[in-house]
């Protein structure tokens, strides 16, 4: 695989702006209508697949990743490198999220959930999904959804699963594995979460899952467990609210 910042002539960690000004020099000196010569076609192709990859931001995260990795092939067996220190080292959302799922096929599972629970309480705007393609984030977040249900982390798996479905529903057509992520979604839903989180969190969850397109049956479970959490907060006028929709629905 080329490299991609040596064939623009950037750093690694070159801006958006830098990475489109040296595409722009480059197109002037190598593109066959202004060179006059059809010797550097190679060369220009080369330079638009670089410009493509690296404005790109899920791209060019996995042009860094295999970059890494390559270097970790390369340089693991004297010492020189080791990827998961540099991840550890290393502060940005992308590093943190990589090492979070390279923890997780490491099996190091607690300390993949503890830096997970970590970066979602500390920084709002974390997100795991911005970082890896489709098919990764899926099978990845599907197994660190397991280990939090594992701990009793119900609250954090479904958020956590919310991500992995609406991102489907992005698509025009669904991932093979996807029934099982609803699945194994509504089965917390409807046993791990009334009585077991707090009755807030549980309102919140509830309130997510409507959104989720599990259908009808499903949607009337939510509203009346909706329902039974307003009348323990005291809000008895929404609980009656609540399960007049989810008797509709029954």
């Amino acid at each position: 695989m080329k490299d991609f910042y040596k064939v623009l002539g950037v750093r690694q960690n070159a801006t958006l702006a830098e990475i489109k000004r040296a595409y722009r020099e480059k197109v002037k000196l190598l593109h066959p209508d202004s060179s006059g010569s059809q010797s550097h076609s190679a060369e220009f192709n080369d330079v638009v697949q670089a410009y493509r990859v690296l404005s790109d931001n899920r791209q060019r995260s996995i042009f860094d990743e295999s970059v890494i990795s390559n270097i970790f092939r390369k340089k693991n067996k004297s010492g020189e490198f080791n990827y998961y220190n540099w991840l550890r080292e290393r502060q940005d959302h992308e590093s943190r999220a990589k090492l979070i799922f390279y923890t997780l096929m490491h099996h190091k599972e607690d300390e993949a959930v503890a830096e997970f629970k970590r970066m979602q309480t500390n920084y709002a705007d974390f997100s795991l999904k911005k970082w890896f393609t489709r098919e990764d984030f899926m099978d990845y977040g599907y197994i660190l959804a397991e280990e939090l249900v594992i701990r009793g982390e119900y609250y954090d798996a479904i958020v956590l699963l919310e991500d992995i479905i609406k991102m489907e529903y992005s698509y025009e057509y669904f991932y093979i594995f996807f029934p099982e992520v609803m699945d194994f979604t509504l089965n917390i839903l409807k046993k791990n979460i009334d009585g077991v989180i707090s009755d807030e969190l549980a309102l919140d969850t509830y309130e997510r899952a409507l959104e989720l397109g599990f259908g009808k049956s499903a949607d009337s479970f939510f509203l009346k467990k909706m329902s039974e959490e307003y009348s323990r907060l005291g809000d008895y006028e929404t609980a009656q609210i609540c399960l007049k929709e989810s008797q509709k629905l029954a």
